[in-house]
């Protein structure tokens, strides 16, 4: 089986739904896809929960099926989203310097794909 890793790192709204489409895409063709919200992207963590934005269904169905492996604990500190992320129960990854380490999944034989 394929293993994917999609960081997605960019806030902008657009970059994350490619992100989320091209998860979902590869995980209904048999991929194990691990996402990973980081950088700007954190943010959007926060405004998923607000006034309904054009990404929030993609979002709420990524974490119903277990999609979104983690959120950047730093990144999600420093763009607000922290508390946000812990009361959707979402893993807060730190291992590199309070960052999720890319290493981590390429020692786990996932390819990893940047938005």
């Amino acid at each position: 089986m394929k293993k994917i890793a999609v960081f997605a790192f960019n806030g902008e709204p657009m970059f994350f739904v490619h992100a989320l489409m091209n998860s979902f895409e590869m995980k209904e063709k048999g991929y194990d896809v691990k996402l990973i919200i980081e950088g700007s992207a954190t943010k959007l963590v926060k405004e998923a929960m607000g006034e309904k934005k054009p990404f929030t269904d993609l979002y709420e169905k990524a974490k119903e099926t277990g999609l979104i492996d983690c959120v950047c604990k730093a990144c999600a500190m420093k763009m607000d989203s922290f508390e946000s992320a812990k009361e959707q129960n979402l893993i807060l990854c730190d291992e590199m310097f309070g960052h999720p380490s890319m290493t981590r999944y390429l020692e786990e034989g996932y390819e990893i794909i940047v938005f």
